[in-house]
């Protein structure tokens, strides 16, 4: 049985906008979202914007403090909001790091390359002369397929694809077993998409890491990940393993998604039925009472908007919130 390194539970994400005592208002970015992530593993978690997979990520890491919800990360507690836990994050730095989505801003532009791999190597004091400092960059940096020449240019020197290269290299500098890739290939063309993502399963093989890999196109999520988890409007409304998920959907939003995917056969595609959802997404300032995709589901009735639907298992490894599977599959 595999071993989880990464567990969830109830995590919640409000950011206070307005308002005094109670007439307080909060963006519920996050609201009771739970799951793990066995040892090797890649968790995908997709959804569209503004559904919070990466305030999730974020609030993982502790980059966003978590308004409530436990994190268990390889048995120990990182945070546990209600026991009022807050372990010290600075070990846990080295151990779970972040890839950003945008790999311009989310490099210094007055540091060369060498020093943004080699800040975090500074930090936890990983080498014990400047030569070993300087082997390290280059053989993170040669593992994300640049070279030494590299190590003295500054990120405006680079391309997106280089820069997103150089952003990977520094999340492996310390060595971590776990790593949020937040939508790391979205700014990136085509092309480059897939010679990126090779080396996201390159580098799991080689260094045995442990993804959450956060994306908007499900096609490169099924790719990549063992499972998959889909989000809508703060909370998690499915989950499952890839496969399963992407030929089995259960909700009626998970399946709206999967019928976005483009097929690459023009006759599969003209028999194939879109869905297309009526309505925008509600405001996560004001969220639907019940289940939150209700003003939007084609199934929805009184019981939708009164109670909340129960996340449960509903096959092996497969978990679905709604009321109304039975109507929906």
């Amino acid at each position: 049985m595999s071993e989880k390194l990464v567990q969830i539970e109830h995590l919640r994400q409000y950011f206070p906008v307005g308002g005094f005592g109670k007439n307080k208002k909060y963006v519920q970015a996050v609201d009771d979202v739970s799951f793990y992530i066995n040892k090797g593993e890649t968790l995908g978690l997709v959804g569209e914007s503004g559904c919070g997979k990466t305030t999730t990520g974020r609030s993982l890491l502790r980059l966003y403090e978590p308004t409530g919800g436990r994190f268990v990360f390889d048995d120990e507690v990182v945070f546990d909001v209600e026991k009022k836990i807050w372990a010290n994050m600075l070990p846990y730095r080295k151990r779970m790091q972040i890839v950003f989505q945008d790999p311009y801003a989310s490099l210094d532009p007055r540091m060369t390359v060498g020093d943004i791999v080699g800040e975090a190597i500074d930090t936890h004091k990983l080498a014990a002369n400047k030569q070993e400092r300087y082997d390290i960059i280059i053989e993170m940096l040669r593992r994300v397929g640049l070279n030494s020449e590299h190590a003295n240019r500054y990120p405006h020197e680079f391309s997106g694809g280089q820069r997103q290269r150089v952003g990977i290299a520094r999340a492996l500098a310390v060595n971590p077993e776990f790593i949020v890739c937040d939508e790391p290939i979205s700014a990136l063309d085509v092309s480059i998409q897939a010679q990126v993502i090779n080396m996201f399963e390159e580098l799991q093989q080689d260094m045995g890491l442990t993804y959450l890999f956060i994306a908007h196109d499900l096609s490169v999520v099924k790719h990549i990940s063992n499972r998959i988890g889909v989000m809508y409007l703060g909370r998690m409304v499915e989950m499952a393993d890839s496969y399963e998920l992407t030929f089995n959907p259960m909700h009626p939003y998970t399946k709206s998604l999967i019928s976005a995917i483009p097929i690459a056969d023009p006759k599969i595609a003209r028999e194939s039925k879109r869905i297309i959802l009526e309505g925008d997404v509600p405001s996560p300032l004001n969220p639907p009472s019940g289940c939150r995709f209700r003003t939007r589901c084609p199934y929805a009735d009184e019981r939708c908007a009164a109670e909340t639907p129960e996340w449960k298992e509903v096959s092996t490894g497969h978990y679905c919130a709604c009321h109304h599977l039975d109507k929906c599959n």
